[in-house]
């Protein structure tokens, strides 16, 4: 008898089952000694919930926007890399199930499938993220080719300019496009499914870097082609030159700190996302959390404040709403569906946080999620 699907571990589990290891793990893990990936999570579970009794909440309104567009729930899918190799044409299947649940979703610079290719296969604009290169010029083309698709909106990932060393990468060799060694031999054998997946997807290496980047094709880890591409220099005079390139919705991903935060309303940005990018990067680093309610208080309504970093419930998500979040990014929770069972898995993961979210609403009293606030949460003394 097949085991029902409750929650986002349950996908996970399957997705662990279902995905190589080394693409698995890359999904799965943090940096170093992973200090912040375990505080993600334990932070929302320090967030107590008021429960309220006797209230009419028959009517609950699970709709927002998010940079002045309606959308279905306070949710995006993060940008995250390589989702084509948790399952072939992941970024198609991610941005279709996030186009029928009414929610945008983020292409990634390092994607599998190009810009071109997600956009001739998706009716509905979506985000694109930018890495700011060593090379410019190439960061421009791919600022150009986003606004050639039409993207509704351009990403800046600020905290990935060094990488935090992720042991489990190098441990398992990660390679890009998949390799078949003595090492992963049995691995891949016995996921089929997978394999297949991969094999008529239109793109097994990075779909933006075909052709353009050297090195790209050739992978020998993912940290040393990042030290060798990514452009350590960006600073908050580089925001000149990429609004000269993108005239469109600009938002800041990888904010951590309130001063940060009054930096990037300074500089007219449109959005940030609160993110210690999932535990992957400065390990040690506060969970996002956390670290919420003094950037929400230090931007003071100036631009729209997006969390990312450990939502994988409902729960999580109202409690990211409650300290002043728009809406919450989700990356893993995104891949974890993604592995599980391709587009209806992502469409499972969507919908199980967004059932958790209306009980959870109910629960606590409430009727709109525009409206959650921190009142939802109990002070401890």
């Amino acid at each position: 008898m097949k085991t029902p699907v409750t929650n986002i571990a349950d996908l996970r589990e399957i997705a662990r089952r279902r995905v190589p290891r080394a693409f698995f793990e890359y999904a799965d893990r943090g940096s170093y000694d992973e200090v912040t990936l375990r505080e993600n999570r334990r932070a929302f579970e320090r967030l107590q919930l008021r429960q309220r009794v006797m209230q009419n909440v028959d009517h609950r309104s699970l709709g927002t926007t998010i940079l002045g567009s309606p959308v279905s729930m306070p949710l995006a899918i993060a940008p995250t890399g390589l989702t084509g190799l948790q399952h072939g044409s992941g970024e198609i299947l991610g941005a279709r199930a996030a186009a029928e649940a009414g929610i945008p979703f983020c292409l990634s610079t390092v994607s599998i499938c190009s810009i071109e290719q997600v956009r001739a296969a998706c009716d509905t604009p979506f985000w694109f993220q930018v890495y700011v290169m060593r090379d410019r010029g190439f960061t421009r083309e791919l600022i150009r080719r986003a606004r050639a698709a039409q993207c509704s909106a351009l990403m800046l990932t600020a905290d990935l300019t060094v990488q935090g060393q992720r042991h489990r990468e190098i441990k398992n060799g990660l390679s890009v496009p998949p390799k078949v060694t003595l090492r992963n031999l049995f691995d891949i054998m016995g996921k089929p499914r997978w394999a297949w997946s991969v094999l008529k997807a239109p793109s097994r290496s990075f779909g933006n870097l075909d052709g353009r980047i050297q090195g790209a094709d050739s992978l020998t880890t993912l940290a040393q082609w990042i030290a060798n591409q990514f452009d350590p220099t960006l600073n908050w005079n580089d925001l000149a030159w990429i609004r000269e390139e993108w005239p469109g919705k600009l938002i800041i991903k990888g904010i951590l700190d309130p001063e940060d935060a009054r930096l990037a309303v300074e500089h007219g940005v449109d959005a940030i996302v609160v993110s210690n990018h999932g535990g992957r990067q400065l390990d040690g680093a506060p969970a996002t959390i956390d670290v919420l309610p003094s950037i929400v208080d230090a931007v003071a309504g100036r631009t729209e404040v997006l969390f990312d970093s450990g939502i994988t419930s409902g729960q999580d998500l109202i409690k990211a709403l409650a300290l002043g979040a728009r809406a919450g990014l989700i990356g893993k929770a995104f891949l974890y569906g993604l592995g599980a069972n391709g587009q209806a898995g992502v469409t499972q993961a969507i919908e199980l946080i967004r059932r958790e979210l209306s009980v959870t609403m109910a629960l606590t009293g409430q009727r709109d999620a525009t409206r959650i606030s921190r009142d939802i949460l109990w002070r401890k003394a």
